[in-house]
């Protein structure tokens, strides 16, 4: 009977064995950056779960026998709030902050060192060059330029950059129109003629009212519009030499010589001259910028015609737009205050219901934390970064700050609305009440609704992460207004997706930064905060292995994850200073040892940070030329003709064989019949998808498309 039972376990509980996945399936199946993640949630759960003993045995029973607050005020009596001001316990506070801090480090530490080494992390051989002029075609000059300046130096090649946006958007084009007839023509074959509605909504309307929702022969539709969008194709193709950037990339015959080019201009910025040659006048090198050059697969050719001024215009006014969106437009506690200025709240009220009048707000504050990050992916795109890798490693780091300031750091120093903001900001009289203003810091009620956040955090957004709602949802709107059957098919073919690790990171982290900031003052939320890395390892693990496609980063993500974790237990440091400034005086000697901890703190971070920057040079610097994380197949890292060339792939020779278009409306001179044998074109749907597939690489580090985020 016992073995019948445990035979049915699986059955019984299946989703119990789908979560227990080893890790040594896990790492085979998902590659070495989830193991690295799941050891860093390794590091954060003990972590946290060694702080619950002194958060718990030590701080809460001194926070809880204290006398400032009356007794029926429960969940006050558990903070920083209920000590006296007189309490020599308060060194305890502060001591255990800095603690905390320094015991955070060491495990930072410990994961970093479990990080193996990318031997083949950069291209070393080939140098990226800008403020080249733009009437410079040929290639010879650049190469007179560095025999005469650099004797020694064998420049192997020099490929010149264009400004290639449309030509790619064509190619898009194209390439969806020939997707559409290669799988109606086979289809026509089989069932006749087909009729289709081309409208993107023509999903919507179940009549034949409209006339943008006509049915047409979709054959004939997509053969016409191939061949329009090749022969606009062609035409740009031709145009493209003409639009050539002040970009180049030069590659020499080894590391040596680029390296000692880039010291030559490693100063140029300050006035100090580089080598110079007999063409020096013409190819301006004086105003050269030089750098190692990305790989070539992480380079985004339709962004490098993005310069200068036009960048930095975009990039300041987009995240200047983000910020007051986020800061002060969308913090839930903003959102409260505006309803309840026009008594929308009223009827809540009279509920008189803690789990409405408590739970919302924190439901409220993941919702914002949810939708966030995909606004923040979608504004990287429109500030046009010339490599995935830079504009990966930003979104991670937006996300964290953005989060940070929208979920601590603003609703805990009562900035609750733009008006309050503004007054702080200017109004001198308001600024003679800012100790005042600043108290609600350490007030009962703002730790307990971050202790809801929390708790809201770990039962409500883990949930939602293992239901994938989110991506339900848009994968069900993506079929729903797609044009035709080839554009469900490919999306039904492609719902695989990667695995966020840098979403997953900023929320993770997020709650952790929260966490650590009212580990002191408010010491009942750490175990809510155990309780949520642990829910959120379990649901990582299970979308890991079951829900998204294997995904190969760069180490920097990971990297930068370690330094917002170093970051989050300064926030306990910072708020254990504003409560001595504050309650204590300036003048106070915890409100000194406070400060002392946090300024060792910073400099310890930073320390930490230039170190692990030495640590990585040292481990990345490769003899040779090598491919990198963007190649997927494992052949690949063999030294080809195409493995670094500098071209846009679009210009690259020989391109993807499209299979001609021959409209059904005409037939080509001196044929019988425009329409190829069925095996034939069997053949080249194969054959497409065949190229399809073998086409795609890995482009991106991080948070890769919309339909990503739940």
């Amino acid at each position: 009977m016992g073995s019948r039972a445990r035979r049915r376990l699986p059955r019984i509980f299946p989703w119990r064995w789908n979560t227990g996945t080893r890790n040594e399936d896990l790492i085979s199946k998902c590659g070495d950056d989830a193991r690295i993640y799941i050891m860093f949630q390794y590091h954060l759960i003990v972590f946290v779960l060694i702080l619950c003993i002194p958060s718990l045995g030590i701080i809460l029973p001194i926070n809880y026998t204290g006398n400032v607050l009356d007794w029926n005020s429960h969940f006050g009596r558990t903070t920083i709030v209920n000590v006296s001001t007189e309490s020599k316990f308060l060194w305890l506070h502060s001591f255990f902050a800095f603690l905390y801090f320094v015991t955070n480090f060491l495990f930072m530490t410990h994961h970093c060192l479990g990080f193996v080494p990318k031997k083949s992390y950069k291209v070393t051989r080939t140098l990226m060059i800008t403020y080249v002029p733009t009437d410079i075609q040929d290639p010879e000059i650049i190469i007179k330029h560095f025999h005469e300046a650099y004797p020694g130096c064998v420049v192997t090649r020099v490929h010149f950059c264009y400004d290639v946006r449309t030509l790619i958007d064509l190619d898009d084009q194209r390439r969806h129109a020939m997707r559409g007839r290669l799988y109606y023509t086979a289809k026509a074959k089989k069932k006749g003629k087909v009729m289709i509605k081309i409208h993107p909504c023509s999903r919507l309307c179940f009549c034949k009212c409209w006339v943008c929702f006509k049915e047409v022969d979709a054959e004939q539709y997509y053969s016409e519009l191939e061949e329009q969008l090749t022969d606009e194709f062609n035409a740009e193709l031709n145009r493209v030499r003409l639009k050539r950037l002040d970009l180049i990339f030069v590659t020499f015959q080894d590391s040596r010589m680029t390296k000692h080019i880039l010291e030559d201009y490693k100063f140029i910025q300050c006035g100090v001259s580089a080598q110079q040659s007999s063409v020096t006048t013409i190819v301006k090198s004086d105003h050269w910028r030089v750098v190692l050059a990305p790989h070539p697969k992480d380079i985004i050719w339709k962004h490098l015609s993005v310069r200068r001024f036009h960048w930095w215009a975009r990039f300041i006014t987009i995240n200047t737009f983000l910020f007051f969106l986020f800061f002060f437009l969308t913090t839930p506690a903003i959102i409260i205050n505006t309803i309840d200025m026009y008594n929308v709240t009223r009827p809540i009220e009279k509920l008189k219901s803690p789990i409405v009048t408590q739970f919302f707000p924190s439901l409220l504050l993941w919702a914002f934390t949810v939708i966030m990050p995909l606004i923040v992916y979608l504004s990287a795109f429109l500030e046009a970064h010339w490599t995935r890798s830079t504009q990966n490693l930003i979104i991670v780091h937006k996300c964290y700050i953005f989060l940070v300031f929208m979920v601590v750091i603003l609703p805990s120093m009562g900035l609750t609305s733009l008006d309050v903001f503004l007054r702080w900001l200017f109004d001198i009289y308001y600024l003679e009440q800012a100790s005042i203003r600043f108290q609600c810091v350490f007030l009962p009620d703002n730790g307990a609704f971050f202790v809801n956040y929390v708790i809201t955090s770990a039962l409500i957004g883990t949930g939602m992460e293992l239901l994938r709602l989110g991506s339900l949802f848009l994968y069900t709107t993506r079929l729903f207004f797609s044009r035709s059957e080839p554009e469900r098919v490919h999306i039904r073919m492609n719902q695989a997706m990667d695995f966020q690790y840098g979403r997953e990171y900023a929320w993770m982290l997020n709650v952790f930064s929260v966490v650590m900031a009212y580990s002191i003052t408010c010491p009942i939320v750490v175990p809510f905060g155990l309780l949520y890395l642990c829910m959120k390892h379990v649901t990582d693990r299970y979308n890991m292995y079951y829900s998204y496609a294997p995904t190969k980063l760069n180490e920097q993500i990971h990297t930068a994850a370690v330094h917002q974790a170093v970051f989050a237990p300064l926030l306990g440091l910072f708020w254990m200073l504003f409560f001595s400034i504050l309650r204590l005086g300036p003048l106070h000697a915890i409100t000194f040892f406070s400060l002392s901890t946090l300024i060792v703190s910073m400099i310890l971070a930073c320390v930490g940070t230039f170190l692990g920057k030495l640590r990585k040079a040292s481990d990345y610097e490769p003899e040779e030329e090598m491919e990198t994380v963007f190649d997927l197949e494992p052949s690949s890292t063999s030294s080809t003709p195409t493995s670094l060339l500098y071209v846009a792939t679009v210009l690259q020779e020989p391109e993807m064989n499209l299979t001609p278009a021959s409209s059904p409306a005409r037939h080509t001179y001196g044929t019988m019949n425009g329409q190829p044998e069925e095996g034939e074109e069997e053949s080249g749907v194969r054959g497409f998808a065949r190229e399809l597939d073998s086409a795609q690489f890995q482009e991106g580090l991080e948070l890769e498309g919309q339909s990503q985020y739940h």
